[in-house]
C-alpha cells in the first residue's frame, strides 16, 4: 500500500468511528422525541377519557332531573282542568252545603298537585305585569292598554310552567300596546 492509500483508509476508518459515535447520539435523541411524543399522546388520551367521563357525568344528571318532562307536561292539563273548574264555580253555589264537599275537594286536589309539582321543581311562570320574555311567554293577542307600558303583560290566557331551569310550557299571554 502506498502512503496516499493508507491515508484514505485512516481517514474512512475515522469518519467511520464518527458516524459510528454519532449514531447512538442520533439514536438517543431519537428515542427522546419519539418518547415526548407518546407522552403527549398518553397525555391527550387521559383529557379526551376526563372529558367523555364529565360529559356522560353532565348527560345522567340531566337525564335524571329531566326525565319526568313529558309526564309533567302531561299534568298540566289536568292543573288547567282543575283551575277551570273552580274558576266556573259560581258564588251562589259555593254557598250551596249540598256541594260544598265537592268543591273543596276540587281545591284541595288542585293544592295537592301544587304542592307535587312544587317538590319536583316544577314552578309557574310569573307573566301578568312582566315585560313580554319570548323565552318563557307566548304573545297571542295585543290589547291597547293607557294604563300598560307597551310591552308588558297584560293578561295570562294560559300559565306556563317551568322544570327547574328548563321551559315546560310558554304562558299564553296578551300584550299591551298603545291605544
Amino acid at each position: 500500500m502506498n502512503e496516499q492509500e493508507e491515508l484514505q483508509e485512516q481517514a474512512e476508518t475515522t469518519d467511520g468511528a464518527a458516524t459510528e459515535e454519532g449514531a447512538p447520539e442520533q439514536d438517543f435523541a431519537d428515542l427522546v422525541k419519539e418518547l415526548e411524543e407518546v407522552r403527549q399522546h398518553v397525555l391527550y388520551a387521559q383529557a379526551e377519557t376526563q372529558n367523555v367521563r364529565r360529559r356522560l357525568e353532565q348527560e345522567k344528571q340531566n337525564a335524571a332531573t329531566y326525565a319526568a318532562a313529558g309526564f309533567a307536561r302531561d299534568m298540566l292539563s289536568v292543573k288547567d282542568n282543575l283551575d277551570r273548574a273552580l274558576a266556573a264555580v259560581p258564588d251562589e253555589v259555593r254557598q250551596d252545603e249540598r256541594l260544598k264537599a265537592l268543591i273543596t275537594g276540587i281545591e284541595a286536589t288542585s293544592r295537592e298537585l301544587d304542592s307535587v309539582f312544587q317538590r319536583n321543581g316544577i314552578t309557574r311562570i310569573d307573566a301578568v305585569g312582566q315585560p313580554l320574555d319570548p323565552h318563557r311567554h307566548q304573545a297571542m293577542v295585543e290589547i291597547p292598554s293607557a294604563e300598560a307600558e307597551p310591552g308588558s303583560i297584560v293578561q295570562e290566557m294560559q300559565a306556563g310552567y317551568m322544570l327547574k331551569d328548563r321551559l315546560l310550557r310558554p304562558a299564553l299571554v296578551g300584550v299591551a300596546k298603545k291605544p
